[in-house]
């Protein structure tokens, strides 16, 4: 799932600090000889035990034949922990976190090689696990992915005379967006948050124009964020986007009122109970064909332990987290695509409404990809600052992005 992030860049500057105070890393840390008690960290508290991911957690440890202790933090908190554990000698043996955390956890020293424990990892799609790779180094095992789409209204669309096969690029999805507005109805909704989730969901479309995340300011970065700026501008996208989450832009959606919300995976669940008939297309790149869209997702990993004899069972661990089998089970729970092929079948046998999601995960880019790793927030955080400082009416895109470029560079 795509929470809401915040960079933990500032989180290793202050990891010296956080040692010094009396705060633990939540009590969980591993403790036990193998076969004993193992600590695992996920960032999903909403799932409890007894909910289908906390009983599969629970089984692996059954399987493996140890007490897998599960703890769930938030995205930020977790990743924060787990700085201030591994720098304390108490990091957890397995840890699932967000994927554009791992190259900051590598850079602080904290996980192993998936190579080095001998987990195979040649069946995941490269673009998937290339999001939790280090200069050609994977540093963990997906446990699925997610990416973002555009769910559209049927009933609005077909009020408005528009046939969403027509949206092939920007302009006609704008054309669209007029018709709908003609029509009494409202067009787009999405995150322009000032947040990680406001640059997420700005990815595709600064992608889809060609843009470069190492030249915010190109004339291709500036004709994406004019995108955004005259929707919300033209009224054909709601002036609360820059207060937007996902999830509330979702909820704006769900009304029924709008034609199309930018949103992901994850909320397909919520899609079957809105009560109206809908449909997902590809975000469109500019000129045509679809937009690559950022992959989200978490990656099973494996901090450092200073007893290296417990890595045996933790590789085993992460194996049974990972199957297939439950790879499958898990991915329909969370609402996942799977990393591999074989299973993304099977997924889409099982459930048909996941198979533009297949094709978009397939063509979806990871934030840190491109040997960005951990200047990946310090180029994030400016940019999202430029959306909503051409959003408000502030700035002009291509000020925005000046500003924008020129913070990146200092980061």
């Amino acid at each position: 799932m795509i929470p809401t992030r915040r960079t933990l860049l500032a989180a290793l500057a202050a990891v010296g600090t956080l040692a010094s105070l009396t705060a633990c890393a939540g009590g969980s840390a591993a403790s036990g000889a193998a076969g004993g008690t193992y600590a695992f960290w996920d960032p999903y508290p909403q799932f409890d035990a007894a909910s289908a991911w906390g009983k599969r957690v629970s089984r692996c440890g059954t399987e493996t034949g140890v007490t897998l202790k599960r703890t769930a933090y938030d995205t930020t908190d977790l990743g924060n922990k787990a700085l201030l554990a591994a720098q304390q000698g108490n990091a957890p043996d397995v840890m699932l976190v967000d994927n554009p955390v791992v190259s900051t956890l590598v850079e602080a020293g904290i996980l192993n090689k998936t190579s080095d424990l001998g987990l195979d990892t040649k069946s995941i799609q490269q673009n998937i696990i290339g999001a939790g790779a280090v200069d050609g180094a994977a540093y963990g095992v997906p446990i699925g992915a997610n990416t973002l789409g555009l769910y559209y209204n049927k009933k609005v669309l077909s009020a408005a005379g528009v046939d969403p096969a027509s949206v092939k690029d920007w302009s006609s999805l704008t054309a669209a967006l007029q018709k709908v507005k003609s029509a009494g109805k409202k067009g787009i909704t999405f995150s322009a948050i000032g947040t990680e989730e406001g640059s997420f969901q700005f990815l595709p479309w600064f992608w889809g124009a060609g843009g470069d995340l190492t030249e915010l300011n190109s004339a291709k970065g500036v004709a994406a964020l004019s995108l955004w700026k005259q929707w919300v501008d033209d009224g054909l996208a709601p002036k609360d986007v820059l207060q937007n989450t996902q999830t509330t832009s979702w909820q704006e959606f769900a009304t029924g009122d709008y034609a199309f919300g930018e949103n992901g995976t994850w909320q397909l669940g919520n899609a079957d109970k809105a009560g109206f008939d809908y449909g997902v297309i590809s975000i469109p790149a500019q000129n045509g064909g679809s937009a690559p869209v950022p992959t989200g997702g978490e990656f099973v990993t494996v901090p450092v332990q200073k007893d290296t004899a417990r890595y045996d069972v933790t590789k085993k661990i992460v194996a049974c987290l990972t199957s297939d089998a439950n790879l499958l089970a898990s991915d329909t729970t969370l609402t996942y695509v799977a990393p591999v092929a074989a299973v993304q079948a099977e997924q889409v046998k099982q459930n048909p409404k996941l198979k533009p999601w297949v094709a978009a995960v397939a063509a979806a880019r990871g934030r840190t990809s491109g040997g960005l790793g951990t200047k990946y927030p310090t180029i994030s955080q400016p940019l999202w600052t430029a959306v909503q400082a051409a959003l408000s009416g502030g700035k002009s895109a291509q000020s925005a992005l000046d500003t924008a470029q020129a913070g990146a560079q200092k980061g």
